[in-house]
């Protein structure tokens, strides 16, 4: 038996990243599991194992028969006063099985507080999201439910209290319970929404397994709402933390921030403080911004080496507001690894080349880095020295504007197999302003005109006013404009670690384009 935290899948959806209950579990040396139930990924809660082959068949019997007593916990609002005690019958359709199924769920209210309610749930039936169905069919969905216009809440606030069943092996009724989460009480009374120490635990939890991979030492440990946690960006290298803050939040719920990652047991802690727009700040090494040495903890050395997917960076923790390496980009880079095997790569806005060395990492032929600082290129050469990828004949520095760069590879008739577009949201070099919003269009056009036929184009932007249609629509109207017709258009995932807000866009959106 175990109690589920929420934020664990109990099956992983990614077969690539098995960081499931069972994949946990049997980290901790369990040879065989029987999976009998599931609960949804944000739902926690007792769930039930076999631990032997022979005790499969007596409990799977007691799943199908619905003679496993499932008792829940919900918070929701605005449940009718004049029904303490109701039992919710209806067909439910499932995207798998398109044919109605009853489902039967007993509500009775255990607790009350203004127009908020705890609720006890017995389902008798097994319908995917039952619960959470039917009680947003009633008017009163689970608060914490985006899916199903719950009320805000730090999380989905259901919770499988208890299980019944008869043991395989003593043939006695037994009933296992887990604790009801701290979250429920607090949401119920009005409290703030949210304890930081439970926040901060439930991202962790959520990273176990980035936490604990010999391949990747540098993640996203807390991203600010989609964790609960507005204004508040911790990212992990290594023993090392950098906890990023924006300028305007009160300075002791930072310092409580900063203890508690601290009591977590972190080597070091490090601070960033970003304005609203940090772009216009002209020296982004204030140490009133960014602290050289760490506010909690000891100091890491200057240049940190650092795992992402096996590939070794080097990242600087207490150099401005930046680390040389953008976490959010880890998918990406791995899918240019993939990519490159061969390929002429173009590396635009290439900053200190994490991309560059992604590409050689998977084998590209030549690789062009393209960036306005020099200082920059010069630590991307030594990100590429230090993973043993550097190869004179194979990679190149240009220390200038990319629109400039670009124009004299047109005229000079170079093709590419793949460029990478990672542009700042704004940016202003000697030649010219760059926003994101206006001209992206026309970077992107300028772009395909030095892809080969074939050819992909990476092209992302962070600018948090521009939607994924829209940026869509921005890179269709670069490619009508360079004359390129689009075989496909395909639209990339985050990483994992970086969940989003009810509701929100992602921040970062990168698409894949391929032309003819």
């Amino acid at each position: 038996m175990i109690d589920k935290p929420a934020g664990i899948a109990s099956q992983a959806a990614d077969p690539a990243h098995p960081d499931d209950v069972v994949a946990r579990l049997k980290a901790f040396g369990e040879p065989y599991l029987g999976v009998h139930q599931r609960l949804d990924q944000d739902t926690s809660g007792v769930m039930v194992f076999t631990r032997a082959r022979e005790h499969n068949a007596a409990l799977a019997a007691q799943f199908e028969g619905r003679r496993v007593e499932k008792r829940y916990l919900a918070c929701v609002s605005r449940w009718p006063k004049n029904k303490d005690s109701v039992t919710l019958r209806e067909h439910l359709v499932s995207e798998k099985d398109k044919k109605p199924k009853l489902a039967v769920t007993h509500v009775r209210v255990r607790k009350r507080h203004g127009a908020r309610a705890l609720l006890e749930l017995v389902l008798e039936t097994g319908r995917m999201h039952q619960a959470r169905v039917q009680l947003a069919h009633a008017q009163a969905p689970i608060a914490g439910d985006v899916l199903y216009g719950g009320e805000y809440a730090p999380r989905l606030l259901l919770h499988a209290q208890s299980i019944g069943f008869e043991h395989p092996v003593s043939k006695k009724r037994v009933t296992f319970s887990a604790p009801v989460p701290r979250e429920f009480e607090a949401w119920l009374s009005g409290a703030p929404a949210d304890d930081l120490a439970g926040a901060l635990e439930r991202a962790a939890l959520r990273r176990y397994a980035l936490g604990r991979s010999a391949t990747d030492t540098a993640f996203r440990l807390v991203h600010a709402e989609g964790d609960g946690l507005p204004g508040l960006v911790v990212d992990a290298y290594g023993d090392h933390v950098v906890a990023e803050f924006s300028l305007e939040s009160e300075a002791a719920w930072r310092e409580q921030v900063l203890d508690h990652l601290s009591e977590m047991g972190w080597d070091g802690v490090y601070v960033k403080l970003r304005p609203r727009q940090s772009n216009t700040l002209v020296d982004t090494r204030r140490d009133d911004l960014a602290p050289r040495a760490p506010v909690r903890g000891v100091a890491a050395p200057d240049e940190l080496p650092v795992l992402e997917g096996g590939v070794p960076y080097l990242v600087r923790l207490g150099d401005g507001l930046s680390t040389g390496i953008f976490l959010d980009q880890r998918e990406n880079r791995a899918r240019v690894r993939a990519l490159a095997g061969g390929l002429r790569v173009v590396n635009l806005f290439s900053y200190t080349c994490a991309f560059s060395v992604a590409a050689a990492a998977g084998g590209a032929s030549t690789v062009a880095s393209v960036d306005a600082s020099m200082v920059a290129l010069e630590r991307g050469r030594a990100n590429l020295i230090h993973a043993g990828l550097f190869r004179n004949e194979a990679h190149s520095f240009h220390a200038e504007d990319a629109f400039a760069w670009l124009a004299r590879a047109e005229r000079r008739a170079q093709k590419y197999d793949l460029v990478i577009l990672d542009p700042p949201s704004y940016s202003k070099t000697r030649a010219r302003r760059f926003v994101a919003a206006d001209d992206y269009p026309e970077l992107a056009a300028k772009a395909l005109s030095v892809i080969d036929r074939g050819g992909r184009l990476l092209a992302c932007t962070n600018h948090r006013g521009i939607s994924r249609g829209r940026f869509r629509k921005l890179l269709a109207k670069g490619a009508e404009s360079a004359g390129r017709a689009v075989l496909q258009m395909k639209d990339l995932p985050l990483p994992r670690e970086f969940p989003q807000a009810p509701g929100a866009e992602p921040h970062m959106k990168s698409v894949l384009l391929t032309v003819a």
